[in-house]
């Protein structure tokens, strides 16, 4: 059931998205009381369905991602399905598209197009680049993104080619993240206004909004940022250092208090002559490697409790095996066991971030089967007859 009683309840959105960036800001919008209607292609789905790991057929993943959500089948390919988006467009707060910007003006169902059936409808277009531009209509996923914005060349080790962060859909997730604070914004805008509001965004921009030193470096002097490993270009010592267990630490001291704190923990007073952080930058292998032989003595555990004590920031490297069973973790709730009718087995996922006072977001299903409200949907929200709904079914439309 629907959350019904979150801040957003009463908000219906129009997922006619793909794949994980702009679904996700429809996630986070169902997770606080929007009602969320997701179209995909007749027979094959979202491609998210066709992504590992894997319960049997059905990809986990997609139940993850998919959350919270009514499936309508309905091919947007022909003019008759298109039709229909207009009319579910027409009930909606919302509408969520992804294609190319020359798909949609050939479509027909473009910002101007959707402004025709409800004269304040708010158009999330999220593309790879955004709407304007020579690169407007250039395909993109969530690594090219990340590339684009300057994150990949700065990640990797020094003399080595960059790499890729470790989630392959990070550029997904932080567009998602930006796409639902953009949403509620010109939810608030047509609010006030009365007036329709179209959201365009490039899949790279909020990567790039949030690397917030590169240009500034730049236009400074030219300076580049280049790979540094799992050091901190801003700070030192800030980094990952491994543990007499064989496991790995992280421990930023980004502050002067919190160096002064390292340095009596490790016990080594000739650290002190590196009194501020643009003089430690400068000896930062020197410094970093005594941090490195002071944390080889300890074992994981026993550094994090230790520098927990000192009042020093300090974390453990966790897998998803020591997220699984940590007590923390449980008690704040972080991971939720939802229930899913199509595998007939709950689906542990992370739940929503965040504690408010007077509203709790909510999971309260996992990804729906292929157009397992369809019918519905075209029932309740359109009026139509079942027959007119088989019509359209046999014809392929749905």
């Amino acid at each position: 059931m629907r959350n019904k009683t979150g801040p957003l309840s009463g908000i219906r959105v129009l997922d006619a998205a793909s794949l994980l960036a702009a679904p996700t800001a429809a996630s986070l919008l169902s997770e606080y009381g929007a009602e969320i209607i997701k179209i995909e292609q007749p027979k094959t789905g979202d491609t998210m369905r066709r992504y590992p790991p894997f319960r049997g057929a059905v990809s986990l993943l997609w139940k993850v991602v998919g959350r919270n959500r009514q499936s309508v089948t309905l091919d947007l390919r022909v003019e008759k399905g298109r039709e229909v988006l207009k009319q579910l467009a027409s009930k909606c707060d919302v509408v969520l598209l992804n294609y190319r910007p020359e798909t949609l003006t050939k479509w027909g169902i473009d910002f101007e197009d959707l402004v025709k059936v409800k004269k304040d409808i708010i158009v999330f277009h999220l593309t790879a680049y955004g709407r304007t531009g020579p690169y407007a209509n250039r395909p993109g996923f969530a690594r090219v993104a990340e590339a684009f914005a300057g994150l990949t060349h700065r990640t990797g080790f020094p003399g080595q080619p960059p790499a890729q962060s470790g989630y392959p859909m990070l550029g997904d997730g932080v567009a998602g993240l930006y796409g639902a604070f953009a949403i509620m914004l010109a939810l608030r805008e047509r609010d006030r206004t009365g007036e329709p509001q179209l959201i365009d965004l490039g899949l790279y921009e909020p990567l790039f909004r949030i690397i917030e030193d590169q240009v500034a470096a730049y236009d400074e002097d030219e300076t580049v940022m280049e790979r540094i490993g799992n050091s901190n270009p801003l700070i030192s010592p800030n980094g990952l250092f491994p543990t007499k267990d064989g496991r790995f630490v992280s421990i930023p001291a980004s502050t002067e208090p919190i160096w002064r704190r390292l340095v009596g923990l490790i016990g080594d007073d000739s650290l002190l002559k590196y009194d501020s952080n643009r003089v430690r930058i400068m000896h930062r292998e020197e410094i970093e490697a005594k941090v490195t032989d002071w944390t080889r003595s300890h074992d994981l555990l026993e550094l994090v409790d230790v520098c927990a004590e000192a009042g020093i920031a300090c974390g453990p490297v966790y897998s998803a095996a020591e997220i699984a069973r940590d007590p923390h973790i449980a008690e704040r709730g972080s991971i939720v066991s939802v229930e899913d009718s199509e595998t007939g087995k709950p689906i542990r996922m992370a739940s929503s971030a965040g504690r408010f006072s007077g509203f709790e977001g909510q999971i309260h299903e996992a990804g729906p089967a292929l157009g397992s409200h369809t019918d519905t949907i075209l029932t309740d929200l359109l009026g139509y007859s079942q027959s007119e709904i088989d019509a359209l079914r046999n014809q392929g439309v749905l």
